[in-house]
């Protein structure tokens, strides 16, 4: 039961996709002026990287790849909770969360 079955898409694929998600995650982060777009692509970025993460470890043959992404998940899914319960908070402040407007480190 250890052998793997052969990918039925090629690997060249999912490393395709998951390039492409990763710079388009990267684009918005740099680009967007709303904080939570820019959230929203490093969402993108994580899950992009996940994706990735998976099949080189699916081409490898090994499970660790899925054990690292499971908790890559669930500390995303924490990350994402605590990330918008600040913007709300942020949002309930200042009434923005465009990031040329916040300037919460300015004395």
């Amino acid at each position: 039961m250890n052998a793997v079955e052969p990918m039925a898409v090629a690997p060249a694929a999912y490393l395709t996709v998951g390039t492409l998600l990763f710079f388009i995650g990267m684009a918005g982060a740099l680009l967007k002026r709303n904080a939570l777009s820019i959230f929203l692509s490093i969402e993108l970025m994580m899950n992009a990287a996940n994706l990735l993460l998976l099949t080189y470890a699916r081409m490898r043959g090994d499970i660790s790849g899925q054990v690292i992404v499971f908790f890559v998940i669930a500390i995303a899914a924490a990350e994402a909770s605590i990330g918008l319960a600040m913007f709300v908070a942020l949002f309930r402040a200042r009434s923005t969360v465009d990031v040329d407007k916040i300037n919460l480190l300015k004395w």
